[in-house]
């Protein structure tokens, strides 16, 4: 599905433009959190209905909710095709009530969260919470528990499945305990992943009461114990006894001293052998959205934040623990994974190619996106641009001196995945920036890495000041642009957006190619 403008967002868009897209984002919202309130997508899913069909089931005015179609039309929920409306994958898969992914609750507690945002101000000012909701009936804060944890569960199943397969490798059996459990949801995937094990589930009774519904849901409940406690004080249990310990969407409920007690009790209760798992927002990876839930928790908890990755792993460290680096899982969330006998890690399933990008990205640049070499297109006129238009023509690594587009071509058959890195001017620091990735590639085990950075070369002082020789070929690389790549159509493919600048105080993005393997 083509990434929505706001969704994807980009400075380089002229500046009026840019804000109106930031001001009116709640629009989105508020359209999606319609449709599922009205269960649009559920109504739709056996067979195509026309407009009057949809009204009539919705009980709305027929014009209006045209108008509402052609919304959900353009948000990419739903495809027209003559009279008749139809889901799009996204929503058969996740918005229809009957599919096991449904994420309809999950977004409609989304809608709840959004009313104490209006006292951001409040919140800066004070430098917390200010937010006090009216005082619920038992009933009502009963009702209200539930839905946070079927939205919870929602959210953690398709989490679950993202984090199995790195575990794929490995016969866990045992004991796990799963810490702030919420749904359950988290164990009872590795419960029904690896037959071998039994969960002890902590958390709040409240919220254990409704996960055990659940986990009966599941016919779970005869492998499960539920332990109502506060974890912020010492755990109730034997410690040294556990194979894994599960930390999921918990940290960032929490200050640094509190997290800080959550992962020394995980450290004791491990067994020697045994594994810690924490999933979380991380400020490293898509720290847009990390950085946004980091207010949301500002907003609607009393010192909860999200913490970088570095500060977890320096926790564990002190715990006498050996953690991976950050994995990335396939949404805005990723995964640590710790164990005190180091040689434990070396089990785990870990994508290579995303453990790569998490510590390129820590280098500085903006963004880092695995691709398919199939992205990159390389037409025949790109270095046509170099040759008529461009003052650094015939410098060293510039043309003629660079790849042909018909070599380039060559090159990229021998390779199947690249990384594409988004930085920014001054371009010396760039092209410094995309060598030292090409390194990380190499020490990671992929000894084809190769870079092709933006610009003409600018490492050095100018080569005419030498003849036109390059006295450094070792770190010289070609351009994208130089070799035939059409930067841009390349960029778009991968899920980008990129312009031509029209001032010369626009905002300037680079973009380099690590090819891999």
């Amino acid at each position: 599905m083509k990434p929505l403008p706001f969704l994807n967002h980009d400075p380089q868009e002229t500046g009026p433009q840019y804000l109106e897209n930031l001001a009116t984002g709640y629009w989105f919202s508020e359209v999606l959190f319609t449709a599922v309130e009205l269960d649009v997508f559920s109504h739709l899913d056996q067979a195509g209905k026309s407009v009057e069909e949809i009204a009539k089931t919705l009980d709305t005015d027929t014009r209006a909710t045209e108008r509402f179609l052609q919304a959900l039309c353009s948000l990419g929920l739903l495809t027209r095709s003559g009279r008749y409306y139809y889901n799009t994958k996204i929503a058969s898969d996740y918005l229809v009530k009957s599919k096991e992914n449904y994420q309809g609750r999950s977004v409609l507690w989304r809608r709840y969260l959004s009313a104490p945002w209006r006292d951001l101000k409040s919140c800066l000012k004070a430098g917390g919470r200010v937010f006090q909701p009216a005082p619920e009936e038992s009933e009502q804060l009963t009702d209200r528990i539930r839905s946070y944890i079927h939205a919870m569960d929602d959210i953690a199943g398709v989490k679950t499945r993202e984090m199995l397969p790195v575990f794929s490798n490995l016969s866990i059996k045992g004991n796990i305990l799963d810490v702030g459990a919420g749904s359950g949801a988290v164990s009872a995937g590795f419960l029904e992943r690896f037959n071998e094990t039994k969960a002890t589930l902590v958390d709040l009774p409240g919220v254990l009461e409704h996960a055990a519904e659940l986990l009966r849901h599941r016919g779970l409940e005869d492998r499960v114990t539920l332990l109502p406690a506060n974890i912020l004080e010492p755990w109730p249990v034997h410690k040294g006894t556990f194979d894994l310990i599960i930390i999921s969407n918990v940290l960032h409920a929490y200050s640094e001293n509190e997290a800080a007690h959550i992962l020394a009790e995980a450290g004791k209760c491990l067994k020697p052998g045994g594994f810690l798992l924490i999933h979380d927002f991380f400020m490293e990876h898509c720290p847009e959205k990390a950085s946004l839930f980091d207010l949301n928790m500002l907003i609607n908890t009393y010192n909860g934040k999200v913490f970088t990755g570095k500060w977890v792993r320096s926790r564990l460290a002190g715990e006498g623990l050996f953690a991976t680096g950050l994995v990335p899982l396939g949404s805005d969330t990723a995964i640590i994974v710790a164990s005190p006998e180091q040689e434990q890690l070396a089990g785990l399933c870990l994508n290579p190619v995303s453990l790569l990008a998490a510590k390129i990205k820590d280098l500085g640049f903006g963004k880092v996106c695995s691709i398919s070499v199939d992205t990159v297109h390389v037409p025949e006129w790109a270095d046509l641009r170099c040759r008529f238009g461009c003052g650094e023509y015939g410098k060293p690594h510039c043309p003629p001196n660079s790849p042909s587009p018909a070599r380039t071509r060559e090159v990229l058959k021998d390779y199947a995945r690249a990384l594409l890195l988004e930085g920014e001017p001054p371009t010396g620091e760039f092209q410094r920036n995309v060598l030292r990735a090409e390194r990380e590639a190499f020490k990671a085990g992929f000894h084809k890495a190769l870079a092709f950075w933006a610009g003409p070369c600018s490492l050095c002082e100018p080569c005419r000041a030498t003849g036109g020789i390059c006295h450094n070929q070792r770190d010289a690389r070609p351009s994208m642009e130089g070799s035939g790549i059409d930067v841009f159509e390349t960029v778009r493919r991968a899920g980008f957006s990129l312009r031509t600048l029209s001032r010369r105080d626009d905002y300037v993005k680079y973009f380099a190619l690590l090819l891999l393997e």
